[in-house]
């Protein structure tokens, strides 16, 4: 306050974005593996029950993230992956470039670090699908804050067509 008077500057105004300073991190995204896809040569391609429509970030900037296999410990090697969504999108990328074990298979959770950030708020139905819960865990106690969204959900504003 007294450097501020000292030369005639205004008191300045400190504001914080806290998304990805401190939301982001604390969130984690848990997908279920769909299917798992080796293109000889290149890498393994692993679609995800969510993507583009849960966490549009790759896709419109550029955010980069980190995945490991949640459900089971593996003793499978590494092998080069790309996590993708189920939109069928060229865009529809959750996770460019990383090491998933090689025996990762359907039916695997896989869990994705630092989404509490903007991938909620940014969430869409596209392709008509409906946004995930978001559950809140602390010291092993899950408690849903926000139910997933059910296919009536996305019918509710539908005006019915007469005959």
């Amino acid at each position: 306050v007294k450097e501020c008077q000292a030369y005639g500057l205004a008191m300045p105004r400190l504001t914080v974005e806290p998304g990805r300073a401190i939301i982001g991190p604390g969130g984690v995204t848990v997908y279920e593996v769909g299917t798992v896809k080796n293109v000889e040569g290149l890498r393994t391609y692993v679609s995800v029950d969510g993507g583009m429509s849960d966490n549009l970030r790759t896709a419109l900037y550029g955010a980069e993230y980190t995945s490991v296999l949640a459900s089971r410990e593996s003793a499978g090697g590494p092998m080069l992956s790309r996590l993708v969504g189920k939109h069928c999108e060229s865009g529809d990328i959750v996770v460019r470039d990383l090491w998933l074990p090689e025996d990762l298979s359907a039916g695997d959770l896989v869990a994705v670090a630092a989404t509490g950030a903007y991938c909620r708020s940014m969430a869409s139905n596209y392709n008509f699908v409906p946004k995930p819960a978001v559950v809140a865990v602390r010291d092993g106690v899950s408690r849903v804050l926000v139910r997933r969204e059910t296919q009536d959900d996305l019918l509710r504003l539908d005006a019915e067509v007469g005959a």
